[in-house]
């Protein structure tokens, strides 16, 4: 019985850096998620720059609710107007330090910089921001179901 003890204590003690090290990582499903979601983010970022409304059509649910820097609460068709009407302008934006945690099967958060140039409703919101993209997984596809933005204050 002692045996049975020092065997298991043995094989956890081992197992346990690579575990973590597989974590780390990103392998397995986890890094199949988190490369799926950073190209949806590209995709998404892409057709806002080119006004195309069909990449958000296929990336964000039904029920999609986003929160502007500003606060503001938007849906998924009032999102798709301002962008398909050039109310949201974006000129140029480029996303940095992106992470990916994945929290279960079906769901994923995505936490990210982005550098922008481009006006909102006719006024500059040039700036750096950190966006927060909550991903499900509905119908063997993966969508954002939640975003919100903060404009990072300048030093």
């Amino acid at each position: 019985m002692k045996y049975h003890h020092l065997i298991l204590i043995l094989a956890v003690s081992l197992a346990l850096p690579t575990i973590t090290l597989a974590k780390e990582k990103g392998t397995g499903a986890t890094a199949d998620v988190e490369a799926t979601v950073k190209k949806i983010e590209q995709e998404i970022l892409d057709g806002i720059l080119k006004s195309d409304t069909s990449v958000l059509e296929k990336h964000l649910t039904s029920d999609y609710l986003g929160i502007g820097p500003d606060g503001v609460t938007q849906n998924k068709s009032e999102f798709m107007a301002d962008v398909k009407s050039g109310t949201l302008k974006l000129e140029s934006s480029e996303m940095s330090d992106m992470k990916v945690q994945v929290s279960d099967p079906d769901m994923a958060v995505v936490v990210y910089r982005s550098n922008d140039k481009g006006t909102y409703k006719g006024k500059d919101i040039s700036g750096e921001y950190r966006w927060l993209d909550v991903f499900v997984k509905r119908g063997g596809k993966w969508q954002i179901a939640i975003d919100q933005g903060t404009q990072i204050a300048k030093q």
